[in-house]
């Protein structure tokens, strides 16, 4: 009885943490937020961006989240380069999702996500970060593939 009572919790936790109030949820993980721009077009675009950088703040992202700034932003930074997949689970909010390579550069580009959707969203190829912005940002702005994040958290800022 003991070994399934310790199943059913971890198929809880692993589940999204959908047993935990949303209250609860809210205050799981705390992010600090650093300064970013993206040069595209001869243009630099200013985020204030929220940093996921631990497993659990990844874990967490933009869940449950209602609304962000129109400059604000979260950049999920990995250890190593590699391929990478994004969910919209108990993600409320519209996103564009940026995944970015390990010089910064944006390698691929994926508009408009499915809030609350559970479809896979795959960066392609090897990438240490993702940047998700509000949906439109990416459309608004002209950015694309090829476009540079300056941001101290890659090692390409201050």
């Amino acid at each position: 009885m003991r070994r399934w009572v310790s199943i059913y919790l971890l198929c809880l936790i692993i589940s999204g943490l959908g047993a935990i109030p949303v209250d609860a949820q809210r205050n799981l993980v705390a992010f600090s937020k650093a300064p970013i721009l993206i040069e595209s077009g001869g243009k630099a675009h200013k985020f204030t961006v929220e940093l996921a950088l631990s497993q659990r703040q990844q874990l967490q992202g933009l869940m449950l989240r209602r609304q962000m700034a129109p400059d604000a932003g979260m950049l999920f930074v990995y250890r190593r380069e590699e391929p990478n997949a994004m969910w919209m689970k108990n993600t409320f909010l519209p996103l564009d999702m940026l995944f970015i390579g390990r010089d910064g550069v944006v390698k691929k580009i994926v508009e408009r996500t499915v809030p609350l959707s559970e479809e896979t969203i795959t960066s392609g190829g090897p990438v240490v970060a993702v940047l998700e912005l509000n949906a439109g940002t990416a459309s608004r702005l002209g950015l694309k593939p090829g476009d540079k994040v300056i941001a101290a958290a890659l090692g390409t800022g201050d």
